[in-house]
């Protein structure tokens, strides 16, 4: 559907608002951002990209976490008291907006509220359980058939431009490169089918969980009160922490331009002090880490063309730019037993 199209006015006035002025913030033909000026300030407008049922899942996990002390802007009921407005098979969602700041990685006071927001998230997602007319996204339990994939589906692409380099520069890299982080996806899906990664999945099954999936400092505000709130609830998913973690860890180093041992041991501390792990989980998240998600994720990108407005050059950057990324690690890694809890 072209944004010309869209239905908005009829989806607003679901709603009990005075409407003064709408803007588009972001747009793709299965979502859509706007922002919605009213007399009584401003609201966001969201097309979700999921199906219906799927948004009653992530609509009940948001409202559990906001039951449990997570500041998520408030959804905003229709007339007849419905969570979303559905018209032609598509869902619109309308939230208060929240007024603040992105928190920023280099001040040590923030940095610290992002590691202590991501353990109150999880703490706060306890208990939460998909309800039966609900369409949930879980990861939990899947990661070991997940990484093997993604890991072999890489090695093809390896295979091939070993016999016949039809990649240029690109597949000289990975050529040189590829066995290094082959070996290194190995070892991380090895450890992953020890009995930790189990007995964490057991858990989440037993007490419920869920993880952001994004809950990095640009789906982070810091309102002037003090108040954090989370952003983009979309991609909720049921899975164990260290899912989140391991994506956060990744930002804030790339932010850093290297793995740094002392950063890596003040998130431990402070993510600790709220949501405590056990000494076998953190080895999870070690192997999760392990795991080259990074560089499988460049190499997939390329293989794939799956950015269009990116051009061969781009591509060749970043994939060196990861690749020297990502061997940062292997020092880290080596030490990492010695920075998480003895139990």
């Amino acid at each position: 559907m072209a944004i010309s199209k869209e239905p908005l006015e009829y989806v607003l006035g679901k709603y009990d608002i005075d409407v003064v002025k709408i803007r588009n913030e972001s747009y793709k033909e299965k979502k859509g951002v706007w922002w919605v000026h009213t007399l009584d300030g401003f609201k966001v407008l969201k097309k979700v990209s999921n199906s219906e049922e799927t948004l009653k899942y992530i609509i009940s996990a948001v409202y559990h976490l906001c039951n449990n002390g997570v500041k998520i802007p408030a959804i905003n009921k229709t007339k007849d008291g419905s969570d979303y407005v559905k018209i032609n098979d598509c869902c619109y969602v309308l939230s208060d907006a929240a007024k603040g700041k992105n928190p920023s990685y280099n001040i040590d006071k923030e940095f610290k509220i992002v590691s202590t927001e991501l353990a109150r998230f999880h703490k706060a997602s306890k208990n939460f359980h998909p309800k039966e007319d609900t369409k949930p996204k879980i990861h939990l339990g899947k990661w070991i058939e997940e990484y093997s994939k993604r890991l072999e589906d890489m090695n093809n692409f390896y295979k091939r431009d070993l016999n016949n380099n039809q990649s240029g520069e690109i597949g000289e890299i990975i050529l040189k490169e590829f066995p290094f982080f082959y070996k290194r996806g190995k070892e991380a899906i090895l450890g992953l089918e020890g009995k930790e990664y189990k007995a964490w999945v057991e858990k989440v099954q037993k007490t419920g969980g869920l993880c952001h999936q994004d809950f990095a400092a640009g789906n982070l505000l810091l309102s002037p009160t003090g108040e954090v709130f989370v952003l983009d609830t979309d991609s909720l998913t049921v899975d164990i922490p260290a899912r989140d973690i391991r994506k956060l860890l990744n930002k804030i180093m790339r932010k850093n331009g290297k793995w740094c041992q002392d950063i890596l041991k003040s998130f431990i501390d402070t993510y600790q002090l709220t949501n405590p792990l056990s000494s076998s989980e953190w080895k999870v998240v070690k192997l999760d880490l392990m795991y080259p998600h990074l560089f499988l994720g460049a190499m997939n990108k390329f293989y794939y063309q799956r950015d269009k407005e990116w051009g061969y050059d781009k591509y060749l950057k970043k994939i060196k730019e990861i690749c020297d990324f990502e061997k940062t690690l292997s020092p880290i890694l080596d030490n990492f037993d010695s920075l998480i809890p003895d139990s």
